[in-house]
């Protein structure tokens, strides 16, 4: 999808934050083929930045798909984490690796601390699972669309397709209208997706 059809705006796009090399690329895809023969449909948006909630999140699979097809695609990618992790001797490890820092606690929500990572940053690629668990859940969770509307950048489900061994990455999102509407939309870009344990789902 273009630009223009999605509204992205014209300063987030270019320059999609990528790392590694032709070795990790490659440990990436020989890590598709040994998980079942894994395949990738659709493109990422060349955006600085963006948020890639991935669904559905059934089992802890999903986990290293994620981490192969990341090393297949050369992805700078940064997820989330509780404040007290971050110590001596895994900080650097976990920062190194995408690790954000965030403190609940705070009088700043997660939600405020995130738009602010957004907007001190000149690139940030934020990949969350919506459901927050692998058991299944009345609802996902909607902190993800608020920061997205909030730092107005776009949402870019990618569906985990057991059925198929397809990793779908979806057109690009821009969060304008009300939550509820804007969650339906994700979960209907992601509809078509069967997890690995489909009862969770």
């Amino acid at each position: 999808m273009t630009n223009h059809q999605n509204m992205i705006p014209p300063e987030l796009v270019g320059d999609f934050p990528l790392r590694g090399n032709a070795f990790s690329r490659w440990v990436g895809r020989a890590g598709m083929r040994l998980l079942g023969g894994w395949r990738i449909e659709g493109e990422l948006p060349n955006v600085r930045k963006a948020i890639i909630p991935v669904a559905p999140h059934t089992s802890n699979w999903d986990f290293f798909i994620g981490v192969f097809v990341m090393l297949a695609l050369g992805l700078n990618l940064s997820y989330l984490g509780k404040h007290t992790i971050f110590r001596f001797p895994v900080n650097g490890l976990l920062r190194w690796l995408g690790g954000i820092s965030v403190d609940r606690r705070a009088a700043a929500g997660v939600v405020e601390q995130m738009v602010q990572q957004f907007e001190q940053r000149e690139q940030l690629i934020l990949a969350l699972s919506p459901e927050g668990t692998r058991k299944k859940v009345a609802e996902w969770k909607k902190g993800f669309l608020h920061i997205a509307k909030a730092a107005q950048v776009p949402v870019v489900p990618v569906a985990l397709d057991f059925s198929r061994k397809v990793v779908d990455i979806t057109a690009p999102l821009m969060i304008t209208g009300d939550i509820d509407a804007e969650l339906a939309r994700v979960k209907a870009a992601l509809a078509h997706a069967v997890g690995k344990h489909p009862e969770h789902a």
